[in-house]
């Protein structure tokens, strides 16, 4: 877990509903995801229902909390001003062993050194008391 010693000025996760249930395993230091009791369809975003088969019954499980990059942007020109100290960082979307699909940031990997198929493993960072953010770093062993 990485500590912020500086005030975090980014936009934050809004706590709400099934999202404030996965930021909360987050805070806990564990990646879960929801997965169809009925089906065992994975799925993330947090939803009520499964779109495999329809059903409402779901469970949080733990996440292997790994995966492969799927897919990444460069961002060269902040968006929003909070991120203008950032560029060039790179969002990244992992493919999680679960199926599932995330997107984070690699802390440890420059943005052109990021390669499809690249393993990565979660980490979390405590950005706030209250919101832990998952992250990942290239996968070691």
């Amino acid at each position: 877990m990485t500590e912020t010693a500086t005030p975090f000025n980014k936009p934050l996760p809004v706590l709400d509903g099934l999202a404030k249930e996965f930021y909360d395993w987050c805070k806990q230091h564990e990646l879960r995801f929801q997965r169809c009791t009925d089906c065992g369809a994975w799925r993330h975003v947090p939803r009520e229902m499964c779109a495999e088969c329809g059903s409402w019954n779901w469970e949080w499980a733990k996440a292997s909390g790994r995966g492969t990059v799927f897919t990444w942007t460069v961002v060269a020109r902040a968006l929003h001003p909070a991120f203008q100290s950032d560029t060039p960082y790179a969002p990244v979307v992992v493919e999680m062993d679960e199926g599932v699909r995330l997107l984070a940031s690699v802390v440890d990997c420059p943005p052109d050194q990021l390669r499809i198929g690249m393993p990565v493993e979660v980490i979390f960072d405590a950005v706030t008391p209250e919101v832990t953010l998952p992250k990942f770093r290239r996968a070691r062993g």
